[in-house]
């Protein structure tokens, strides 16, 4: 295929009719669900790792002052801390942070739905407070955001790159539960896939869970993000909607 003057031509796929291109389609799709359900039994099998128990008290400065890492929880049974570079000496400060994180921060999806099973995502770099409140403010970010004042991120493996550290809060002891790094750091930012990293997974009935961990209808939780109600029971109008689709709701399709 021929471009533009200045532009290299491409070497494209062959052009075929609909009927050619949707029988191309479905043997594709055979493998996209074969790496659908892989990831479903990874995750899976995350749920089922052991965990380390949290026993150093690590301190971090928020916006309403020092913070202990239970406090990053928010109340919530899980945390999820993405370690961001910002701070002297990384590129872009004082302006900006790390190129890579600021593009992985643009990929969050709103916090609420997290928040609804029970989980908060924070972010953590070691710039001053100040700092951090001036850039989300530049960036359009919501998220929490907090100062690292001692060695959490070496203790974490994140000291000298990014990642993100899961943990589980249970009354006053907190564990950590699970970690990606590097590339695996590409799929974060949707809800799903935050979930799928945590301890209790997705939360939702079809789930290959350990007995006992908590789980309702798949759907039926979902809400806007500006009307969640804790405590509040699911809108009836919202089941009938996920009752009566036509589309069939196979989650192991």
């Amino acid at each position: 295929m021929e471009h533009q003057k200045g532009h290299l031509a491409l070497n494209t796929p062959p052009i075929v009719s609909p009927q050619e291109w949707e029988t191309a389609r479905q043997q594709l799709l055979v493998k996209e669900k074969a790496l659908t359900r892989s990831r479903d039994a990874l995750a899976a099998e995350r749920r089922r790792m052991p965990w380390v128990d949290v026993e150093k008290k690590y301190e971090f400065d928020g916006p309403k002052g020092k913070a202990s890492l239970i406090d990053l929880f928010d109340g919530r049974r899980q945390l999820i801390v993405y370690r961001a570079f910002f701070e002297p000496g990384v590129f872009g400060w004082p302006e900006h942070a790390c190129r890579g994180c600021s593009f992985g921060a643009d990929q969050v999806a709103h916090l609420a739905h997290l928040n609804a099973r029970d989980t908060t995502l924070a972010f953590a770099s070691r710039a001053p407070q100040a700092d951090i409140g001036r850039l989300k403010a530049r960036m359009g970010w919501t998220m929490p955001w907090y100062t690292i004042t001692d060695s959490f991120d070496a203790d974490f493996g994140v000291d000298e790159w990014h990642g993100t550290n899961v943990f589980f809060r249970n009354g006053e002891r907190v564990f950590r539960t699970y970690f990606i790094n590097n590339r695996g750091d590409e799929a974060m930012g949707s809800t799903w896939s935050y979930l799928d990293m945590t301890a209790l997974g997705r939360q939702e009935e079809w789930e290959d869970s350990p007995e006992g961990y908590p789980q309702t209808p798949p759907y039926k939780w979902w809400n806007w993000h500006d009307e969640y109600t804790a405590g509040a029971s699911v809108d009836p109008r919202w089941n009938k909607v996920v009752e009566n689709a036509k589309v069939t709701l196979n989650l192991n399709d």
